[in-house]
């Protein structure tokens, strides 16, 4: 999707937004590092009558670790062997599916997908255990996802998890304008809103979110008629959209400057976005370069 995105941005005069996603405050998400003298566990929170859930692993292939799952009872399957096709284990009332990703062209990470299956009606609930155990380290970190909060039972968790790198597809892609959330009367950040990689400013990785917007209680209408107040970062992104439209306008449509759209667009929101109070560092992985300022943003 991200490839597709970046393709398409590049292709005669438009410019993509996408909202950040409303995974930052959700606990899908868990981080860290494995040392060569050191296991690394991830604990895993299920709550009752989860009827399946999967988790994403995603390491550098250049690192070799075995990856072993302890049941709520103590059961252990693991560890698993790297290789291609399904592995298939049971724990209790719960089959586990392993999948082994090789890189691919266009990335040299590794993913290792673990689906989560109830031999019943439900998967067994209670604390499961994912565990990193070193055998060749060069990088080390390793990412966890779960699927988004909603598809979830509340509370199905991680019990230490990493409330950065939350951004949700397709805001990921890096021609795409990312638009986080913030509330419009406070001033402050959103924290559903989804977050960008820590080593993503003034490292090697991609700046994302790009800019905030107003995403709460925001008014807009309904089926029907009339309007409602609605919270997320699909809300934030039309603020977004109408300020790139109004850009474009005045650069191409108004002959101001005919090559205004796609990554100068960017720049130019980029630029203009205010600072919130808060925070000493701007960019950063919350509200990106700052909140949304057409007025700012207009190159005069």
């Amino acid at each position: 999707m991200e490839r597709f995105l970046n393709d398409a941005a590049d292709t005669w005069k438009n410019v993509i937004c996408a909202g950040s996603g409303n995974e930052g405050s959700s606990a899908g998400h868990a981080a860290g590092q494995v040392r060569e003298d050191m296991e690394e566990t991830v604990q895993l929170a299920v709550q009752n009558r989860e009827p399946a859930l999967n988790v994403q692993i995603w390491k550098s292939y250049v690192d070799e670790m075995d990856i072993s799952v302890v049941s709520p009872s103590g059961v252990t399957a693991g560890p698993f062997r790297e290789i291609l096709g399904p592995q298939r284990f049971v724990l209790g009332r719960t089959e586990l599916l392993v999948y082994y990703g090789e890189p691919k062209p266009y990335s040299v990470k590794q993913e290792i997908y673990i689906s989560f299956l109830p031999e019943e009606s439900y998967i067994d609930s209670g604390v499961w255990r994912i565990v990193l155990t070193p055998r060749s380290i060069v990088d080390g970190t390793y990412q966890m996802w779960l699927p988004s909060q909603g598809a979830l039972n509340e509370g199905t968790a991680f019990l230490f998890p990493d409330s950065g790198t939350t951004l949700t597809i397709p805001s990921t892609a890096a021609r795409v304008i990312t638009a986080a959330a913030y509330d419009g009367l406070s001033f402050s950040y959103a924290d559903f809103s989804g977050r960008g990689a820590p080593e993503g400013y003034g490292g090697s990785g991609v700046p994302k979110p790009d800019l905030a917007a107003p995403g709460v209680r925001i008014s807009a209408p309904v089926p029907g008629g009339g309007y409602g107040e609605f919270t997320g970062t699909s809300f934030a992104a039309p603020f977004v959209t109408g300020a790139a439209a109004l850009l474009m306008e005045w650069g191409i449509v108004l002959g101001n400057d005919p090559y205004l759209y796609g990554e100068k667009v960017k720049a130019y929101l980029r630029r203009g976005a205010r600072q919130l109070p808060g925070y000493a560092e701007w960019p950063n992985p919350q509200l990106g370069y700052g909140a949304l300022c057409v007025r700012n943003s207009i190159p005069v």
